[in-house]
């Protein structure tokens, strides 16, 4: 048996590294692509039409390849919260259960993908003029190379009886649905709370990865309901894992982890430490400033954090915080920024329901900013009775050093976001001058770059980008089934005959958006929703920009809050912290947050008051 496990091990460890290798070079190439488009656009004036092109054919790549090594080193988010409560004999089953579910979606899917990859051949690229199965590829290949390390972990990682009960239960329960397919089918929309509540519960509470919880009840919602083509799931799940702007996550990713390796991060911690780290909470003072004033920059909360994250969280942790406590501040402050501009949430709001985009600019500062207070009240209450090593005042002779030293790093965001504003360069492309700057700074002035750790930065991130996108890309066809179940039309009438009038009608708005904030993410819903519901607001007389920040924020709300919320566990894969971590401090900012939301649909003027 040993010898066995052995061979399989050596198995396992080969294909990795193969595709470590592919990944990371991924990552490489991205940011050279993106690079030559910006130096072609802006220094000879001569645009490369195929940049973008190529870029986004390579990233539906790099998002299946760092899925691929997410499952393989265990890295997809996932509950644990009843699992670890469960005997320890019993444990090993559950983990097995996991695996299982996830190669049962993978095996499912399988036939779907190769139906919607030969599709493909079809399709010639504007720009590139290749085929479009270069591209689609990327799926049969993650798909296979996920279903082998998945087999291998179940006969690996698991005792065999383990994994034996893992199986059979779980193609018992697809069998059973199979079978219930004529009840299904006269349930209507009753459907919707068996799949998208109770099988996506009873996945995630039992450690199922929540990427492939939404992925499994959204196969089971479409084959056994609806007479949809499988293969839609397929389309729908590359739509929103592969848009070009969600490449600004795994950049950002890896100019976060530039920033510390070079000791940028460092420079910028000991300069914020002195300045403000003798307070209580002083550092999470700054967390919550730093994510204020760079949101919204790459149009995705994910890289917003990881922009930030990486930069202050070793100094925070070394200090005393607790991992649990700063994974939920910062899930907390990806919801407070969701109206901070540029964003592409509010961007999206704008087009789609016809609203000013400059006025959602203007009209989203203040309700961020009254949000950020709420938070840094939580953090001065908490931080009063919080054991942790504060430091003498630092005197202004040593602020002034580690501020010149921390200057080249500090000039960062404020280079990022003059790259955005000037037109230099797109919310996608901009961290690409960051990672450049980024490694001029290290090899420079800090003098601070280790080559040897170059390549093992870029596979982990592509295996943590691999682990956010393929969420958001199971988020986006779970978004899509509800839209074809007709539930989008159902809601908007249901909230058009509310009682209360505008007040009803915003409040119902409110507990609508945090409820679907939970469930998909942000674009997908403003994209869903949106011309739905903004003509009944003005028809009721609310304000558009009001009525705008409020979706927002709520819709923000319930996407950074667990169990269900994408963004939360985005926070979670970004800080490395498992997400029971921070189940419980996450919802003293939560209560803050919604008190803001609630202060800001009462008072009009926090949204309107500088229009």
């Amino acid at each position: 048996m040993s010898g066995e496990r052995s061979a399989l091990q050596h198995i396992e460890n080969g294909c990795a590294r193969a595709v470590e290798i592919a990944a990371g070079l991924l990552v490489a190439v991205e940011v050279l692509v993106l690079l030559s488009g910006i130096v072609a656009r802006g220094i000879f004036d001569h645009p490369l039409i195929w940049s973008d092109e190529l870029a986004e054919t390579l990233f539906l790549w790099l998002a299946m390849l760092g899925a691929t090594l997410a499952l393989q080193r265990g890295q997809h988010m996932r509950m644990t919260a009843l699992v670890a409560r469960a005997p320890q004999a019993h444990r090993g089953l559950f983990e097995a259960l996991a695996m299982a579910a996830m190669l049962a979606f993978l095996l499912l899917i399988a036939w779907p993908v190769k139906t919607w990859t030969l599709a493909a051949i079809a399709i010639t690229t504007p720009a590139m003029q290749i085929s479009g199965v270069w591209r689609a590829a990327a799926f049969p290949v993650g798909i296979g190379l996920m279903i082998v390390f998945s087999l291998l972990a179940l006969a690996r990682r698991v005792a065999r009886r383990d994994a034996l009960i893992a199986l059979g239960v779980v193609a018992l329960a697809c069998l059973g649905l199979w079978l219930l397919q004529p009840l299904l089918a006269g349930l209507g929309n009753l459907n919707l709370l068996l799949f998208f509540v109770g099988i996506v519960g009873l996945c995630v509470f039992s450690g199922v990865p929540i990427a492939f919880a939404f992925a499994l009840a959204t196969l089971g919602y479409l084959v056994l309901t609806t007479r949809v083509p499988t293969m839609t799931l397929v389309g729908r799940m590359d739509e929103g894992m592969s848009h070009l702007i969600l490449l600004a996550v795994p950049l950002f990713v890896l100019l976060g982890q530039l920033i510390e390796m070079t000791g940028m991060a460092a420079a910028m911690v000991r300069f914020l430490a002195n300045l403000i780290g003798h307070l209580r909470g002083g550092l999470s003072y700054v967390l919550i400033g730093a994510m204020y004033l760079v949101s919204g920059i790459s149009g995705a909360k994910a890289a917003d954090m990881a922009a930030v994250a990486p930069a202050l969280f070793p100094e925070m942790i070394a200090r005393g915080a607790e991992p649990g406590e700063l994974v939920a501040l910062l899930a907390a402050t990806g919801a407070q920024t969701e109206t901070i501009p540029p964003s592409i949430v509010l961007i999206t709001i704008g087009s789609v329901a016809g609203v000013s985009i400059a006025s959602l600019f203007t009209g989203g500062m203040v309700p961020g900013l009254l949000l950020a207070i709420g938070l840094c009240l939580v953090v001065g209450f908490r931080a009063r009775s919080a054991t942790i090593t504060l430091p003498e005042k630092a005197g202004r002779s040593v602020i002034w050093r580690s501020f010149i030293k921390a200057l080249p790093a500090l000039a960062l965001p404020i280079l990022i976001r003059y790259a955005v504003v000037r037109g230099i360069a797109t919310a996608t492309e901009v961290s690409t001058i960051g990672i450049i700057y980024a490694a001029f700074a290290g090899l420079v002035i800090y003098r601070q770059f280790d080559w040897r750790r170059l390549m093992p930065i870029l596979v982990d991130t592509a295996a943590l980008s691999g682990a956010i996108l393929i969420i958001i890309g199971a988020a986006s066809a779970m978004a899509w089934g509800l839209t074809q179940s007709g539930f989008s039309a159902q809601l908007a009438q249901f909230m058009a005959r509310l009682p209360g009038g505008a007040t009803g009608f915003m409040a119902i708005s409110i507990i609508a958006f945090v409820v679907l904030g939970s469930v998909l993410e942000g674009i997908p819903a403003v994209v869903l929703f949106g011309p739905l519901l903004f003509p009944i607001a003005r028809h009721m007389g609310i304000n558009e920009v009001h009525y705008a920040m409020v979706v927002v924020l709520a819709m923000g709300l319930g996407l950074f809050s667990p169990p269900f919320g994408v963004g939360y566990y985005a926070a979670c894969a970004i800080s490395k912290v498992n997400p029971n971590a921070g189940i419980r401090p996450i919802w003293g900012y939560m209560a803050a947050l919604l008190a803001g939301l609630v202060l800001v649909a009462a008072v009009p003027w926090f949204s309107t008051g500088f229009l």
